[in-house]
């Protein structure tokens, strides 16, 4: 089969398109035909050798395709099916075996290129919404980089737990328009010094409950002004640098609570529980209307260079695929 492979942790030039033995499932997992796979920044983490991974590698973490072939011991899938999965490395491939734990069936009427914008993205959203802080009605929520993958979910979904106001940021002028289409209440441009007065006076002076944090770096100090008393600013990235700046008196007067997001669970029976029922929460939202799946662009495979690169200039608006 035709594969990306790292050798060495590099940058986008250390990817290349290669032949490479076709995977065997073995017990307990299903052959997936990739037709699909999401393009996430930790992607990126994992070929820089950022986070910890075996090399060669072929880097992914999130597939859709059809089940060509069943290891042993596999009864809820079969042959012919159209699948999703997130959380198992290897995806920039035209072949992966998949564990079974991690598969879902594509609801019908959904393409395989909706099963790879929906799964890591759509279930970060989920969490960080549904759990990390549940939103509830009244809320306000202010989401960074609001115009990539994660971001456009989660201001449909918090809209759709009922927050009265969610604010997106964009340092781009066409996409903070866009925003307004996606469900966000204002959108606001980071670069403007004042930002986070926009933010107060938005919020009637109390600042948000929620805060996603995708950029850290110096944003982060200025996110503590326009946060609530007791609000959540949870990380989930960082774009705009990895030092994130405090304000050290502020974050103890407003007693913000700054994590990062986390399964605050203790067993994996229960991150896998969690997991099923965020899998069948958002395909009943995209099934029922509620959730839409912005795909900006889809790349082939031997262009998987060029796909990072165009996330990494944050020049998207919605998810990123690679298609086989």
């Amino acid at each position: 089969m035709k594969a990306i492979r790292v050798h060495t942790p590099g940058g986008p030039e250390a990817m290349k398109y290669e032949d490479v033995p076709d995977p065997t499932p073995k017990a307990g997992e299903a052959l997936v035909k990739i037709d699909a796979a999401g393009v996430n920044f930790i992607d990126c983490y994992y070929r820089t050798g950022h986070y910890k991974a075996a090399f060669p590698m072929i880097p992914g973490v999130e597939g859709s395709g059809t089940v060509t072939a069943l290891g042993a011991d596999v009864k809820d899938v079969k042959v012919g099916d159209k699948v999703a999965y997130t959380g198992v490395p290897g995806s920039y491939a035209e072949l992966s075996a998949v564990p079974l734990e991690r598969l879902v069936v594509i609801p019908p009427g959904f393409t395989t290129k909706q099963g790879a914008a929906a799964m890591l993205q759509g279930m970060t959203a989920h969490y960080l919404s549904s759990s990390t802080y549940p939103l509830k009605t009244g809320d306000t929520c202010l989401v960074h980089a609001a115009a990539g993958g994660v971001g456009l979910l989660l201001c449909q979904i918090a809209k759709l737990r009922g927050a009265k106001l969610v604010i997106g940021t964009s340092t781009n002028d066409a996409r903070r328009a866009r925003l307004k289409e996606i469900g966000a209440d204002l959108a606001i441009d980071t670069r403007d010094p004042a930002w986070p007065d926009h933010v107060l006076k938005a919020t009637d002076g109390k600042g948000v409950n929620l805060t996603v944090d995708m950029l850290s770096g110096p944003v982060v100090a200025q996110t503590m002004k326009a946060t609530a008393l007791l609000g959540r600013i949870v990380n989930v990235g960082r774009l705009a640098g990895t030092k994130a700046e405090f304000d050290f008196d502020l974050h103890a007067l407003r007693r913000i609570d700054y994590i990062g997001v986390t399964f605050r669970t203790r067993t994996l029976d229960e991150v896998r529980e969690i997991g099923r029922k965020m899998r069948a929460d958002l395909w009943e939202a995209v099934t029922a209307g509620k959730l839409t799946l912005p795909i900006d662009r889809r790349f082939p495979l031997d262009q998987a260079v060029e796909a990072q690169a165009h996330m990494r200039e944050n020049k998207h608006f919605g998810k990123i695929v690679l298609t086989m």
